[in-house]
């Protein structure tokens, strides 16, 4: 699982350092994304129960910048062709939906239990690699339909 998050949180920051700079070098890009990885891979550890309010915090960042995502790439269809709006909006009011979950999952965490940490812990993590996937796949069909 943990693993599983890195490379989903690696190919985000990548997706987002190559997609929304298009005035920086490639070198430059893929620097910026080895620094965003390893953040993230550093940040990336087994929170226990008694650190329970720091994981909220961590995942309501992500889910955050997440939402920033979804609003940068709905700015950019709607600044697109009619085609390309009708086909989008579907799959960003999917991702909006899997985000509305997420968020619900992390209430549900703030109200876990000792006992009940682990699995409401690995479900809020599951929501999140989804939403990420999503969000990275949404990323590279808005930037292959809107190629100039």
């Amino acid at each position: 699982m943990k693993h599983q998050a890195l490379i989903i949180t690696v190919l985000s920051a990548a997706a987002l350092v190559c997609g929304c700079q298009k005035d920086s070098s490639t070198s430059e890009q893929l620097e910026k994304a080895k620094q965003e990885t390893k953040a993230a891979a550093q940040d990336l550890k087994d929170y226990t129960y008694a650190q329970k309010q720091e994981f909220v915090q961590q995942m309501q960042t992500r889910l955050n910048a997440l939402n920033q995502d979804l609003d940068q790439l709905s700015t950019k269809v709607e600044s697109s062709s009619d085609a390309v709006k009708a086909e989008a909006k579907p799959k960003l009011q999917a991702l909006r939906d899997q985000a509305n979950q997420l968020n619900k999952q992390l209430d549900d965490v703030k109200n876990a239990s000792q006992t009940t940490w682990d699995s409401v812990k690995a479900g809020a993590e599951k929501a999140y690699d989804g939403l990420t996937n999503g969000v990275y796949q949404a990323r590279q069909w808005v930037s292959n339909k809107l190629a100039p």
